[in-house]
C-alpha cells in the first residue's frame, strides 16, 4: 500500500514540479565545519522559500540532528530494512523550516545490499528529488569508493577547506579524486575559519591556481567564512547560528553564499532528473 501511494504521488508531482537540485558538501579532512555549514546553508535556503531536504550521509559520524537541536527515531536504514515503514516516517519535517534524513551506519555496506534493499533506497531518493527544490547531502570527510559514486551523480559540489596547510592539501586531493572520474563536475570552493578575510581569500586563490595548473579546470569561489565565537555558542546551544545569531559575521557571510547559489543557473531538468539514474548506474550498473 505504501508503494502504491508513493507511485501515485510521484506521477502527480512529475506533472507539476521540477526535480530537486542536488548539492553535496564535502571536505578532504574532518574538523573543518562541514556539517555546520551544511545545516545553516539549508536553513537559509529554506528562508528563501525553497523546499529543502538535508540528507546526513556522514556515515558513523552523523551529527546533523544535534546541530539542529532535534531528534528523530528513524534513519534511512530503518526504511531500507523495514518493509512496512513508509518513506514519510524517516523524514523529520519542519525543523527550522527544513526537513532532514539521518543516514545510519548501514549505508557504508551499500554495495553488499540485496535487491529489495536497493529498491527501497532508490524509492527514497526518487521521492526526495520530486518533493523538494534542493537536497543538500552532508558527506563524510575524505573520499571512498562509495562516496565517490554519490558525488559523481550530484549537480554541484561544495568543497570546504580552512587555511591550514593540511586542509588545503586534502581539499585539492578530494577535487582531483572526483575530477579524474568526471572532468565536467562543477565545484564551489569555500574557506571556513579564516582569522581575517584576506587569509581566506589567499587560501581560495592558492587552491584555484593549483587546480588550474594541474587539472586545467576553473573552480568557482563561494567565499570566506570568518572565525566566529558565535559558532561555538550555537553548537553548545544546539541552535543553528543563522537562527540563534542572525546578526553574526558568519550568518551574514552565509547569506551572501546562499544568494550566490540561488542566483546561478540551475542544471537542466534532464540532468536533475538523471540523479537517481546516475547513482543506480554508478553503483550497480543498472
Amino acid at each position: 500500500m505504501n508503494d502504491q501511494a508513493y507511485n501515485l504521488r510521484r506521477k502527480m508531482l512529475l506533472n507539476d514540479s521540477e526535480p530537486a537540485k542536488t548539492i553535496a558538501i564535502v571536505s578532504g579532512k574532518g574538523g573543518v565545519g562541514k556539517s555546520n555549514i551544511s545545516t545553516n546553508l539549508s536553513i537559509l535556503l529554506g528562508k528563501e522559500n525553497k523546499k529543502v531536504l538535508l540528507f546526513d550521509l556522514d556515515i558513523g559520524m552523523g551529527n546533523i540532528h544535534i546541530l539542529l537541536g532535534s531528534h528523530h527515531p528513524y534513519s534511512i536504514m530503518d526504511y531500507i530494512e523495514e518493509k512496512e515503514l513508509g518513506i514519510e516516517t524517516i523524514i523529520c519535517e519542519n525543523v527550522h523550516g527544513i526537513s532532514y534524513i539521518s543516514g545510519g551506519n548501514g549505508l557504508k555496506n551499500i554495495v553488499e545490499w540485496k535487491d529489495r534493499q536497493i529498491e527501497r533506497f532508490f524509492h527514497v531518493m526518487d521521492y526526495a528529488v520530486h518533493h523538494y527544490d534542493y537536497i543538500l547531502f552532508d558527506m563524510g570527510a575524505g573520499a571512498t569508493k562509495e562516496t565517490l559514486e554519490f558525488l559523481l551523480a550530484m549537480d554541484e559540489i561544495i568543497v570546504v577547506t580552512t587555511p591550514e596547510p593540511t586542509s588545503i592539501t586534502d581539499a585539492y586531493s578530494m577535487m582531483k579524486y572526483i575530477y579524474l572520474r568526471d572532468q565536467e563536475k562543477h565545484f564551489y570552493l569555500l574557506c571556513n575559519r579564516a582569522e581575517i578575510k584576506k587569509e581566506g581569500l589567499e587560501t581560495i586563490t592558492r587552491l584555484q591556481e593549483t587546480v588550474r595548473k594541474f587539472l586545467h579546470k576553473e573552480i568557482v569561489s563561494l567565499g570566506v567564512l570568518p572565525e566566529d565565537a558565535a559558532v561555538r555558542r550555537s553548537v553548545i546551544d544546539q541552535t543553528p547560528i543563522v537562527v540563534g545569531y542572525p546578526a553574526s559575521a558568519m550568518t551574514l557571510s552565509l547569506r551572501t553564499m546562499v544568494h550566490h547559489l540561488t542566483g546561478t543557473s540551475s542544471p537542466s531538468a534532464n540532468n536533475q532528473t538523471g540523479f537517481v539514474k546516475k547513482i543506480k548506474k554508478l553503483f550497480f550498473g543498472r
